[in-house]
């Protein structure tokens, strides 16, 4: 028998098929939030390709190849949460380098080759700006610096930034390492100069200085990595006349990490020649100017960051004689007086290391005269005269911060060239005489009674710290002068 159709067994059907379907449905979400929490979806590949290079503006930065940041400037790099970053260095000059981002502890290591390339790999876990740096002294300070952008939402994790293996972590250093054993003498010898010119013509004159970075003998089992000019602090003592045309060329010396440049005090032109003379390694440049004014000028590198440069050793002095040269002396003698900053303490023995920070705090740990802490109190490196000679020293102070107040205790300076202005009438009878960084001056005086006499700086704590200079008279007694019984040396100070 034909049975009829029958709706609310169609309904019970269609019931019981949407209980099952909201059965299911809840158990389908929670599986794939589960999944979610305990497997990520992997990020992108972000890739980039970054480029070192020097003499624009800023002086030193990176610059973008390829892609939306070809030719830029220290480019921001865009990224999102949980992608891998990729960046290439390449460095564009022979001169050393590195990118470093130090939130996610990553570094590309030194490049120091033209065209050597590193890469660096690294996760961002957290949306942010992070900076990308050269964390060579003073780079990132001038200007060798960008960005990297992150987006996203921020991803909980014990490793807050994960990198690859193949990136080259920032490493703890110590807090000193051993001296270098093979380290050399930076020392000038302040009777190191040439004589005088006498009256002699405006003529060509060619001075060839190279710039050698050289681990030298900061103390007594201390060394340290100087700058400087032909190996030694200060550099070359030049000697010119008023009308001399200077042909001037400077070599950077092959295998040097940093460039290095010149600017002569005593030139008028723009940078006083620094901006002929920015020479990378294995380089040579050359200007030439005309000493159009007598005086004693102060020369230094002037390659950024131009402070670190001087704080490492890189200055000296230039003579411009006026026509007929300066009333003749029996001696002359070359100091100059720098400030150089370590990250360790004063008096650490081993292989000292440069501190940025301190130099921009200006609070170094030694003051020096010829470039080492007491080189000038040594047999070989102080200064000799006799009784009754007049004695002119021609002192500079290099810096890069401290001024001096030069003295000499136990004489009285005879005649003081301020500011060494040598067609200024020179003061007399000046106890003390103040020398700016980048300043000079001449003093001159005659010694009337043999015997030790110590150069200072009168802010007289920086004798505590390397600064000091002998100067031996030998020769007769002369008690109508000075007479006593001796009972202790000293300095009388």
């Amino acid at each position: 028998m034909h049975k009829s159709f029958n709706p609310n067994w169609i309904a019970a059907v269609l019931g019981a098929f949407m209980l099952m379907f909201v059965a299911l449905l809840p158990i389908r979400i929670d599986f794939n939030v589960s999944s979610a929490q305990e497997t990520e979806a992997p990020g992108q590949v972000v890739e980039y390709t970054l480029r070192t290079i020097i003499g624009q503006n800023p002086a030193m930065a990176f610059i973008g190849v390829g892609g939306d940041i070809d030719g830029v400037i220290n480019p921001t790099l865009n990224a999102q949460v949980g992608d891998t970053v990729r960046i290439t260095v390449i460095n564009g000059d022979p001169v050393l380098h590195d990118l470093t981002i130090a939130e996610f502890g990553v570094s590309s290591g030194e490049l120091t080759l033209q065209d050597q390339e590193a890469v660096i790999e690294f996760t961002p876990t957290a949306p942010g700006d992070y900076v990308y740096f050269c964390s060579v002294p003073g780079h990132r300070e001038i200007g060798m610096w960008g960005t990297v952008h992150v987006e996203g939402e921020a991803i909980a994790s014990d490793d807050h930034m994960a990198s690859s293996g193949e990136v080259a972590q920032v490493a703890a250093q110590p807090t000193v390492a051993p001296a270098v054993s093979d380290a050399v003498s930076v020392v000038r010898n302040p009777s190191d100069l040439p004589g005088p010119l006498g009256d002699r013509e405006p003529t060509n004159v060619e001075v060839h200085l190279t710039a050698l970075e050289v681990t030298g003998q900061l103390a007594d089992g201390t060394t340290y990595d100087y700058f400087t000019f032909d190996g030694q602090v200060p550099g070359p003592f030049v000697r010119v006349r008023v009308g001399d045309t200077v042909e001037l060329r400077l070599t950077t010396a092959d295998g040097s990490l940093y460039p290095h440049s010149i600017d002569l005090h005593a030139v008028n032109g723009p940078g006083g020649g620094a901006v002929y003379t920015q020479t990378n390694p294995g380089g040579e440049t050359s200007f030439s100017f005309k000493a159009l004014a007598p005086g004693l000028y102060v020369y230094h590198c002037a390659t950024p960051s131009v402070a670190h440069h001087i704080a490492n050793g890189m200055y000296g002095l230039i003579l411009v004689e006026p026509e007929g040269g300066l009333p003749p002396v029996d001696r002359e003698f070359y100091v100059m007086q720098g400030d150089m900053y370590t990250a360790q303490p004063y008096g650490t023995q081993g292989h000292l290391t440069f501190d940025h920070a301190a130099m921009l705090d200006e609070d170094p740990e030694y003051y020096v005269f010829n470039g080492a802490a007491n080189a000038l109190t040594t047999d070989e490196n102080a200064l000799y005269a006799n009784v009754g000679e007049t004695v002119r020293i021609y002192f500079g102070v290099g810096g890069p911060n401290a001024t001096s107040s030069f003295h000499v205790i136990g004489e009285i300076f005879d005649r003081v060239y301020s500011q060494a202005s040598l067609t200024s009438e020179p003061l007399t009878d000046v106890q003390t005489t103040t020398v700016p960084p980048g300043g000079a001056t001449v003093v001159e005086f005659m010694l009337d009674v043999p015997g030790r006499y110590i150069l200072v700086d009168h802010a007289l704590a920086r004798m505590e710290r390397g600064l000091a200079g002998y100067l031996y008279a030998e020769g007769d007694e002369n008690p109508e002068i000075y007479h006593g019984d001796q009972i202790t040396e000293g300095s009388g100070h």
